[in-house]
């Protein structure tokens, strides 16, 4: 059974420490634009700019992180990556405590955990593609894509609640530690790294910084899937803060049921994702990526029309489910595409732009989307992103791509 596939000790500790901190942010989900919207009464614009500036400050620090991840060993950058995101998700209890939190901390706060995310993902990534063979790539990253919906499933409830209960801040609290927990756990894995070194033994070129991006553009496939998921992500993110501004102060949501409407759909975040293995085998990857890509962008221009009352939170979790069970099963798919293409000297790399990419395109139409509410209103905003993402299915690959091979190297499944 491919859910119950071994994949080695190491490999569960990775996954484990993943774990923790998934369900650290699943239970903080959306936790800074709820304290703005809460704790700091901000509008419509502030959440946004918030939504929007951090990521695209993030994005911007991470860049001459790339080639810095890239020929270093990539567990202690993740140990790093970690303790950094700890320390600055940390701040903010401590100066809401103190009476001292302001709008200019969270978006320092969002800023440096966006960048220290990038620089994670980057080197993770990179270290997943020596710990696992070749053919368990999918597997291991459909687990992952699993355990992140299981996450935000469990998560917005229960920091709802914890919200109501003891404030707007105890879920920020929350996700700091699992930061720190996942830094332990990542400790324990034992596989023996060698330091990288550039491609050819020569010293790093200035260029380097931009290896990412070359090698993403001159691949036709995943030029292809970059450029559509850049817009289909930011266009689903950009969202996030319009309705949380439309549901808990337009209409009137309280905090748990906002969080609910969230939560519940995730359920099929399992669905989707544990279906990705036996889905390619059957369809082939490159139908998967035309099907199912077009299916994630059709749903959401719904969320335009949510109403008060138990209807309009059914509406969205609806909308959301849809939404879910396509990315979940779409997106270990892609991930393991992204690896297989990428030669093993590029992949923190790659990945690095592949994330600054993505944050980017969150920042932009977030901001725009936050202006356009400003001036219009959120169901107006919501509308016009919805319309939007319905062209993003013609972005996508039109023929399959033949993958990069590397000769194989050990690895350990001890």
């Amino acid at each position: 059974m491919v859910g119950r596939r071994p994949l080695g000790r190491q490999f569960g500790w990775l996954w484990s420490a993943y774990a923790v901190s998934a369900y650290g942010s699943g239970l903080g989900f959306g936790a800074l634009p709820l304290i703005a919207v809460l704790a700091l009464d901000a509008g419509p614009a502030e959440v946004s700019v918030l939504s929007a500036v951090g990521p695209a400050v993030g994005a911007l620090i991470a860049v001459p992180l790339a080639p810095w991840v890239e020929f270093r060993r990539k567990r202690p950058v993740m140990i790093g990556m970690d303790l950094v995101r700890f320390a600055a998700m940390a701040t903010i209890p401590v100066a809401y405590a103190l009476g001292q939190l302001g709008f200019v901390q969270l978006l320092a706060v969002a800023a440096v955990v966006a960048a220290a995310k990038i620089a994670f993902n980057a080197a993770s990534g990179a270290f997943l593609k020596d710990l696992v063979r070749p053919d368990d790539l999918l597997v291991a990253n459909a687990r992952f894509e699993s355990t992140n919906w299981s996450s935000i499933a469990i998560g917005p409830p229960l920091g709802g609640a914890a919200i109501g209960l003891f404030g707007p801040v105890v879920t920020v609290l929350a996700d700091a530690l699992s930061y720190l927990l996942s830094a332990l756990g990542i400790t324990a894995i034992r596989s023996r790294e060698e330091k990288p070194g550039t491609a050819d033994g020569s010293p790093l070129r200035a260029g380097a910084l931009l290896d990412g991006w070359r090698h993403i553009m001159g691949h036709p496939g995943l030029r292809a899937l970059y450029l559509n998921q850049m817009l289909v992500g930011g266009l689903i993110m950009a969202t996030e803060p319009l309705l949380a501004v439309l549901m808990l102060r337009h209409l009137g949501f309280p905090p748990w049921q906002y969080g609910l409407a969230f939560a519940a759909p995730c359920l099929g975040g399992l669905v989707g994702s544990r279906l990705a293995h036996r889905v390619v085998a059957r369809f082939g990857r490159h139908r998967v990526f035309r099907t199912v890509g077009t299916l994630r962008a059709v749903w959401l221009i719904g969320l335009a029309f949510v109403r008060p009352g138990v209807v309009g939170l059914i509406t969205v979790m609806v909308i959301e489910l849809a939404i879910i069970v396509n990315m979940s099963l779409y997106s270990p798919v892609l991930a393991t595409y992204r690896l297989e293409h990428t030669p093993k000297h590029l992949v923190a790399r790659t990945l690095t732009a592949w994330s600054i990419g993505q944050q980017a395109s969150i920042a932009v139409l977030t901001a725009l989307a936050g202006l356009l509410a400003a001036v219009t209103g959120p169901r107006i905003a919501l509308t016009v992103a919805g319309l939007l993402i319905l062209t993003t299915p013609l972005l996508l690959p039109r023929r399959e791509q033949t993958p990069h091979h590397e000769p194989e190297v050990s690895r350990s499944h001890s």
